[in-house]
């Protein structure tokens, strides 16, 4: 369809395009979603097929009041806000103009030339995973909760033989010792890891650095033990881990190399690491991204399984996690505009990772050796 002089991009407008990333079934916005935004008087454009990875048909959206149109390009061209769940691919970026409004993660610090292509379109480019309310990540934490329950079920299953795998049962039987799972990071990813994995009776040992998390974790997961983060740890730990697990973050930032190569080498063959921080670069020296269509790769002996979109393999559940903590930002920026919205949500400020041509984010200029100053200064 073309698009006439009066069809122009309007700054409230919302568009949710078909993801299109591999194997990536989730969805930005879900129906109910946009009857709140329709009802508060915003348009929304959802592109058909968008919703049917995560269960959700085009006529739910048609009920709820989006306008469903048939291709990416009308999105993108009529849309002043622009939302997603992954990074936009190469052609998405193209059709990113100069004072639109992109919503989606980035996880820009590892990869500098979706950096520097999204500043040449103009377009602010805000990332879920830099909004921070104090020391939480609210947009990231609903898929942190995914990947980390998510990680301990898929290490499970590659430990078996038939998949590659030791043959070790995580969880033991009576008279048999259970296996032992490693996790790196103590944070929402790490401690969900934990929980799966206590609940299904591994030794389970979480390294961190943050004696106050430690003291939390003791409490909190009292079946877990804590261990404090240093390489002398990981040398002593290594030989007799089955299942390791890499769920460090620093916002914004690209991912510590906390395990070597040669570090790796102490792990036994036919074990499996699962690296959940991929998308920041990953913490583990040999970690290199994977899709769901092929998930790992054998390095050292030891299985990988580092699949960048983790929680796109339950779309629904992950659909509906996500969408729950962003819609009200989504809200606010489509009824009051990028700079007010900042003001009355501040937290959104730190979101802003490209603003109108310029980087805006110190640890991604750090990461990639590029000039940045902060947002509307």
């Amino acid at each position: 369809m073309m698009i006439g002089q009066n069809e122009r991009r309007k700054a409230g407008v919302v568009g949710c395009p078909r993801e299109i990333k591999s194997q990536e079934n989730r969805v930005a916005l879900t129906p109910g979603g946009a009857r709140q935004l329709v009802r508060q008087g915003v348009d929304v454009l959802v592109e058909t097929g968008a919703g049917v990875g995560a269960a959700y048909a085009d006529a739910e959206y048609l009920a709820a009041g989006a306008e469903l149109v048939d291709s990416a390009s009308e999105i993108f061209s009529r849309s002043g806000i622009i939302v997603k769940v992954k990074e936009p691919q190469p052609g998405e970026v193209a059709m990113l103009c100069d004072g639109q409004i992109l919503f989606t993660y980035l996880h820009l610090a590892a990869d500098r030339r979706l950096t520097e292509s999204l500043i040449a379109t103009g377009a602010t480019a805000i990332a879920y995973e830099t909004v921070q309310i104090g020391r939480r990540l609210p947009l990231l934490e609903p898929m942190s909760e995914v990947a980390g329950r998510m990680s301990v079920m898929v290490g499970a299953y590659y430990l078996a033989k038939h998949a590659g795998g030791r043959g070790t049962l995580l969880g033991g039987v009576p008279g048999v010792l259970p296996g032992n799972v490693v996790i790196l990071g103590g944070g929402t990813c790490g401690t969900n890891a934990a929980k799966v994995a206590t609940g299904i009776g591994a030794d389970t040992t979480i390294l961190e650095v943050s004696s106050e998390r430690m003291t939390w974790l003791d409490t909190a997961m009292p079946t877990a033990r804590t261990l404090y983060s240093s390489e002398s740890a990981l040398l002593e730990i290594l030989p007799r881990t089955d299942l390791l697990i890499g769920a460090v973050l620093v916002p914004g930032a690209r991912a510590p190399k906390l395990v070597t190569r040669e570090m790796l080498g102490l792990m036994r063959e036919g074990t499996v690491l699962v690296d959940i921080a991929v998308d920041q670069g990953g913490c583990i020296e040999t970690t290199r991204p994977t899709t769901h269509e092929n998930p790992v790769f054998t390095e050292e002996g030891v299985i990988h399984y580092c699949v960048a979109n983790m929680p796109g393999a339950f779309a629904r559940t992950a659909t509906q996690a996500l969408t729950s903590v962003t819609l009200p930002y989504v809200q606010l920026l489509a009824t009051a505009g990028l700079e007010a919205a900042c003001f009355r949500a501040p937290e959104l400020v730190g979101g802003v990772n490209c603003f109108r041509g310029v980087l805006t984010r110190e640890e991604i200029g750090e990461a990639h050796d590029l000039p940045w100053k902060k947002p509307f200064t």
